[in-house]
């Protein structure tokens, strides 16, 4: 029997999620697809994802099932690294080095970076005068420059038409 399809993303707020029948759990990597086999949580089987095109997929997105069904998308909590700097100069060096890496790097409130825990990382933030704290959440970067829907806050598929 073949699996069921996901054809479509809608976005977190713009479908019923109480009409869930299951959830998705993936980490960042997993989160950006565009056609793979998914295994539901709590064992209920898998579904297919089949995207016309690579699409990062959103905690709280719904996952539209070609038989109207919906699954939830849930961000996995991650081994990441918050870092801060005394200093804006220090800032500054950081994310200029940490840029030059092309490492994915979520900016959170009051000047907060976070990153996926790195060991190497850590000593070079360190010794550019960063403070590490390891943690574990949810990581959810800011999209590339060049990624569809780059800059903004959401950069995948939606439930409508911007055909207007």
């Amino acid at each position: 029997m073949p699996l069921p399809r996901a054809m479509q993303i809608v976005s977190a707020g713009l479908w019923p999620r109480d009409k869930a029948f299951a959830s998705v759990t993936l980490d960042f990597d997993g989160r950006y697809r565009r056609r793979i086999r998914l295994t539901l949580d709590g064992g209920k089987g898998g579904i297919l994802l089949d995207l016309p095109h690579a699409a990062r997929l959103q905690d709280g997105d719904g996952l539209l099932l070609e038989d109207g069904r919906y699954v939830l998308v849930c961000a996995a909590m991650e081994k990441v690294m918050d870092i801060t700097a005394t200093s804006q100069h220090d800032a500054i060096r950081i994310a200029w080095h940490l840029g030059n890496r092309h490492l994915p790097v979520q900016v959170l409130e009051d000047g907060v970076l976070r990153l996926r825990y790195d060991h190497v990382i850590e000593h070079m933030v360190e010794g550019l005068g960063g403070r590490v704290r390891r943690t574990h959440q949810i990581f959810s970067p800011e999209p590339g420059a060049y990624e569809e829907g780059g800059g903004s806050a959401h950069a995948h598929a939606h439930a409508h038409s911007h055909d207007d």
